[in-house]
């Protein structure tokens, strides 16, 4: 049987194939990079805020149902509780902070990331003096409905 022989129902059978496999959902274009790049900005950003002692912008990149570790600390649970306890260290004279970003990864789904490093805090101790504290930190990211990141999970442990 020649290919002009075929009964309309194989052809419209392969037409159908065709169709379908050529209507398959396209992937959303892979942003990992850029993610990494806004989440490398962001702890940058953070940092300068605490320096400028402006807590609004602080805790503006938590989620409002955002949670908090600290060494010997019961876990800070939402937005308002976290303000309060990062107005501390915001509050601090002579803060001072130094952000080594070690890793930033985005996962394939694009919409959580890892962010893993360490600082180094310099404050005022109550007679004026400068004392350095230095820690690691683990951040839980997630992309929001307009491509922004926020704060889900952050973690962090002493060096000592």
């Amino acid at each position: 049987m020649g290919e002009r022989s075929r009964p309309p129902v194989v052809m419209a059978l392969l037409a159908w194939i065709v169709v379908g496999c050529s209507n398959q959902p396209v992937p959303p274009p892979d942003t990992r990079a850029q993610d990494e790049a806004a989440i490398r900005a962001l702890d940058m950003n953070w940092a300068q805020w605490a320096m400028a002692k402006d807590l609004d912008k602080c805790v503006s990149i938590y989620e409002d149902d955002a949670v908090a570790f600290a060494p010997g600390l019961p876990a800070v649970i939402g937005k308002d509780n976290i303000r309060k306890f990062l107005s501390g260290l915001v509050t601090a004279q002579g803060l001072q902070l130094n952000i080594h970003v070690a890793t930033v990864e985005v996962a394939r789904s694009q919409d959580i990331a890892i962010d893993r490093g360490s600082v180094e805090a310099t404050m005022n101790d109550k007679k004026g003096k400068p004392v350095t504290s230095a820690s690691q930190y683990v951040l839980v990211w997630k992309k929001q409905a307009d491509g922004s990141w926020k704060i889900l999970a952050d973690t962090s442990a002493s060096e000592k």
